[in-house]
């Protein structure tokens, strides 16, 4: 299966096992999608017919995949990225609306969150594209931030359009998102109310599990050498996306360059804040925001967050540990265990 690349911390849901044997229990389906896997996970009805969903939820899966994958030579997104002209390009009615989400989150963050910035990502290596040789020149730099920008991207009702003819989207940062809020709603049209939805990280639950008990999220531990977790969360019913900066990185020269690249200063990002966790009902505006959140570092992201009343949990690390800082919402919404 062809992939979508993005960055993020594996977010993990716990499999809370019951004392009795004769406790129904949630039905698990699961398959490969977008270069990862997807875990479906409800309490099952009589009147389901649970071979017909996974076949349903593989097909809705394919189609988002062929529709905005950059590593699909005839995906939608890589004919439109292959289109070097300016006329308007038609596009599915799933494409606009993400589209149309990335660029509104991209105002939002001051465009932080932009995704036309792929050729920076493979200027510093982190792309298709090999490490480069060498770090890449200020005038280097400078010359590549001329082919991105949000504002050389028009979307119209039906089509999109470019300012320049090699504009270059990759929607990495948020169609995974998309792809398990729509997962989610096919659940909801078979009355399926107690569920979760992850794929590749990017995750979304309702109700409860068939225990009874609330569906419960493990955040990792933002550690390269490791995997442990940091937290044990309950979010309601609402997505969870987190994205970090610990795992994907290189060396050089005594630098360490994040793959998590700064669209406005063209470089990768520097601070301290090493992971970001965003809850919302929506997984992908959860998505797309813990990037956005993240290149931006601890105080311009929490005053965003309170700005927005979004609920975010950050993770920085300072010295030889690791400090929490969260934005009130979270504190409103989310349980800790």
């Amino acid at each position: 299966m062809q992939q979508f690349f993005k960055v993020s911390l594996v977010i993990l849901a716990l499999v809370l096992t019951s004392c009795s044997p004769a406790m129904v229990q949630e039905t698990h389906l699961t398959g490969p999608t977008m270069g990862t896997t997807y875990n479906v996970k409800f309490v099952p009805n009589k009147e389901l017919d649970e071979k017909q969903l996974k076949q349903q939820i593989d097909e809705l899966l394919v189609n988002i995949n062929q529709l905005m994958s950059t590593y699909i030579d005839d995906s939608e997104l890589s004919q439109f990225n292959q289109w070097n002209s300016l006329e308007p390009f038609p596009m599915s009615k799933q494409t606009i609306e993400v589209l149309r989400e990335a660029k509104r989150l991209g105002k939002m963050s001051s465009g932080l969150l932009d995704v036309t910035v792929g050729p920076l990502v493979n200027l510093w290596g982190f792309g298709p594209q090999s490490r480069p040789e060498k770090i890449p020149s200020d005038a280097l730099i400078r010359a590549t931030q001329k082919k991105i920008g949000l504002d050389k991207l028009t979307i119209g009702p039906t089509w999109a359009s470019k300012a320049i003819p090699n504009l270059y989207l990759d929607l990495s940062t948020i169609a995974k998102g998309y792809a398990v809020d729509q997962v989610a709603e096919l659940l909801i049209t078979h009355n399926i109310q107690n569920f979760l939805v992850e794929i590749g990280g990017e995750m979304r639950v309702s109700g409860v599990k068939a225990s009874g008990i609330a569906w419960r999220i493990a955040i990792e531990k933002p550690e390269a050498e490791q995997r442990a977790i940091q937290e044990i969360i309950s979010i309601g019913d609402n997505a969870v996306a987190t994205s970090g900066d610990y795992r994907i990185y290189y060396e050089q020269d005594g630098v360490r360059y994040s793959h998590l690249i700064n669209p406005i200063t063209g470089y990768p990002i520097s601070h301290n804040m090493v992971s970001v966790t965003v809850i919302h009902p929506s997984s992908m505006t959860a998505d797309g925001l813990a990037t956005a959140l993240i290149v931006m570092g601890k105080e311009k992201a929490l005053a965003l967050a309170e700005k927005y009343d979004i609920a975010v949990l950050m993770i920085t690390k300072e010295k030889d540990r690791y400090s929490e800082y969260t934005s009130a919402k979270f504190e409103q919404l989310i349980t800790v265990h």
